[in-house]
């Protein structure tokens, strides 16, 4: 098929593309702002997610910032699904065995805060985050996505307790109440920290550009730190016309059977 008949080909229906903005926190408004304009002006609207961090590293706490929190709601109102994306997103947890001490400390630059929570501590803080984003929102998240997506035994015992709609992690979307799998598949993401984790997601994304749409459901996720290098930009911006040209632009929402939403109750 040449570039021409691509172009005209409309997106597939059974292909979903789902977009998301983590991270987003009073301590960075300016990069959302950037990326929320930039995501929507390719997509056509508010038609993508924000993961919402209660209080970020304990110094952005949502409830002390009152332009923001009305900043959320009118993203909200206008359509953006809104996810809990943890308490604080930073891991202060002791942990046990070399794996979850190198996924904590290097791997994630230490924001896998529900990787070594207990029950109820998870539990907590998932009360009191839900709390404080609804309250800014004026309605349901829709689900909870633990930072770095990592979950310990604690945290996914206490997404079930919570009775949250959705749950992700880098390869599937899921439904705690049931632990049925509604979405398989990895998530497109960049990274920021060092020039050559930049230079492998910059490789990783054009992949994504370029292969076969063998996945039913693929996820784009951007973070505020993403704003800082141009590259970066650049690739985002390619990557999610590329698959939205090709897939179906779609909500989280869309992947729960027909008639089921949000849970409003914790």
């Amino acid at each position: 098929m040449n570039a021409m008949a691509m172009a005209l080909r409309p997106p597939s229906a059974d292909r979903r593309l789902i977009v998301s903005i983590h991270d987003v926190s009073p301590a960075f408004a300016e990069p959302v702002e950037r990326l929320a304009e930039m995501i929507g002006g390719i997509l056509g609207g508010p038609r993508f997610a924000m993961l919402v961090v209660p209080d970020h590293w304990g110094a952005a706490p949502l409830d002390r910032t009152p332009a923001f929190a009305r900043r959320l709601r009118q993203w909200a109102d206008a359509g953006v699904e809104m996810f809990l994306h943890g308490w604080f997103h930073r891991d202060t947890s002791a942990h046990r065995g070399a794996a979850a001490t190198m996924k904590a400390r290097y791997m994630t630059a230490g924001e896998g805060e529900f990787l070594g929570l207990s029950a109820d501590e998870a539990e907590y803080r998932m009360r009191a985050g839900r709390e404080m984003v609804e309250q800014a929102i004026g309605g349901p998240v829709a689900g909870f996505i633990a930072p770095a997506w990592l979950y310990g035994p604690g945290a996914i015992s206490a997404l079930k307790a919570c009775d949250f709609a959705l749950a992700e992690d880098h390869f599937r979307v899921w439904r705690p109440a049931t632990d049925a799998i509604v979405a398989r598949g990895p998530v497109v993401t960049w990274a920021s920290r060092s020039p050559a984790r930049t230079a492998s997601s910059l490789a990783v994304a054009a992949t994504a550009r370029a292969m076969p749409d063998w996945f039913p459901t693929l996820r784009v996720a951007v973070h505020p730190g993403d704003v800082t290098k141009e590259s970066l930009m650049r690739s985002i911006n390619r990557t999610i016309r590329s698959l939205a040209g090709r897939r179906t632009v779609s909500r989280y929402a869309d992947l729960m059977p027909e008639g089921e939403g949000r849970h409003e109750d914790c």
